[in-house]
């Protein structure tokens, strides 16, 4: 359903800055937060149908420009951080791309409605036998 997960490379742009995670006085030099940028109209990679899923599924996670942000600052390593920006960005798209199966109504069974109403029963008796008889 996803065409090849490389061929979204030349609309993504990576912006760096300086990280809050782990790494001493690293931290303080390095900038190994990664910021990964993707703007979903200028898309060239997926159908207007595509475009119409993601745009109702991450509403939410785009901006007002139209740009799908993921950070990623879990690592040490700046280019650890983008892949791990990459594989996160990857199974947002395809996870807003899935359609979910069809419920189909069912009924229940005879058995199971029997077993419901029985029970409604004794739990009925059970609290009339607790009133007090006059």
């Amino acid at each position: 359903m996803l065409p090849l997960a490389a061929a979204f490379l030349p609309e993504i742009t990576f912006q760096t800055s300086r990280s809050s995670g782990p790494g001493g006085q690293n931290v303080n030099k390095v900038e190994s937060r990664v910021e990964l940028r993707w703007h979903l109209q200028n898309s060239q990679l997926l159908s207007d149908l595509q475009k119409q899923l993601i745009l109702e599924k991450l509403a939410n996670q785009l901006t007002a420009e139209g740009y799908l942000l993921v950070t990623a600052q879990d690592d040490r390593s700046q280019l650890r951080n983008k892949e791990i920006a990459l594989s996160r960005f990857y199974q947002l798209l395809q996870k807003s791309l899935r359609r979910p199966k069809p419920r189909r109504a069912t009924r229940p069974s005879a058995g199971a409605v029997r077993q419901r109403l029985e029970g409604k029963k004794r739990q009925g008796e059970k609290k009339a036998n607790r009133r007090r008889l006059d």
